[in-house]
């Protein structure tokens, strides 16, 4: 009966952690004063994550910022990589008091809350992956991902996004992310905004998807129909 009873208050302990878990999407909708409804998505995946606002509507991108994360009791830190709308925090390492339920994350000093999307599933590719290399002509061709300029992808499990960036110069290059989904080997992204072309929110675009040795094999046609093979790793 102990053995039972054991069980059962580390099965409840489990459970409490995995809902009060941060990891997984988060939305929060605004109305700026000129009418214009906006929505903000976070991910956060272990130990990485990326918040972004665009148009709710238009999908037209205003800004995102991301990097590495830390919580400690109710305090997160973050440790900024890149943030589209001022360079100069990139590097920095601000810290918030959160609330955190099953269904809601509150940052406390703002009032802003945020209400869950997912909790990491069911997507298979969940996690931040970073490019490491392509296919060309058959031979594959590596890349350092421990430099400072990188390709960064985040997926929970419903929601991805990519954001190409430099930690040196501090600079932003792009994003673009939306909804996914993982079947049957096919990766599917819908875009739900795209920081260098507006035409391309709405669209969906398919790819294969194999996972080996823990490498993320992406090959199929990018946006502009050219073909690609690459491979993402994920970050450490």
């Amino acid at each position: 009966m102990k053995k039972i009873i054991g069980v059962l208050i580390c099965t409840v302990m489990s459970f409490g952690i995995e809902a009060q878990s941060v990891i997984g999407a988060w939305e929060n909708y605004t109305t700026t004063e000129n009418g214009d409804k906006l929505k903000t998505v976070v991910i956060f995946t272990d130990g990485y994550h990326v918040s972004t606002t665009y148009e709710a509507t238009t999908g037209k991108f205003s800004h995102t910022n991301g990097g590495s994360w830390s919580l400690k009791g109710d305090v997160m830190t973050k440790n900024v990589e890149f943030n589209s709308k001022n360079s100069e925090l990139v590097g920095t390492e601000p810290s918030v008091k959160i609330n955190l339920t099953d269904n809601e994350l509150e940052i406390v000093d703002s009032g802003l809350k945020f209400n869950r999307i997912d909790n990491g599933k069911p997507g298979e590719l969940q996690g931040a992956w970073l490019m490491s290399g392509r296919v060309r002509d058959g031979k594959t061709q590596t890349r350092d991902t421990s430099g400072p300029r990188k390709t960064m992808k985040i997926l929970s499990g419903t929601l991805f996004q990519w954001i190409a960036y430099n930690t040196e110069t501090k600079q932003f290059m792009a994003t673009g992310g939306g909804t996914y989904t993982t079947e049957n080997g096919e990766y599917t992204e819908n875009i739900e905004f795209f920081s260098k072309d507006d035409s391309r929110v709405g669209a969906s675009l398919k790819f294969n998807y194999d996972l080996n040795d823990g490498d993320w094999n992406h090959t199929g046609f990018s946006s502009k129909g050219d073909p690609l093979n690459e491979i993402w790793s994920l970050r450490a």
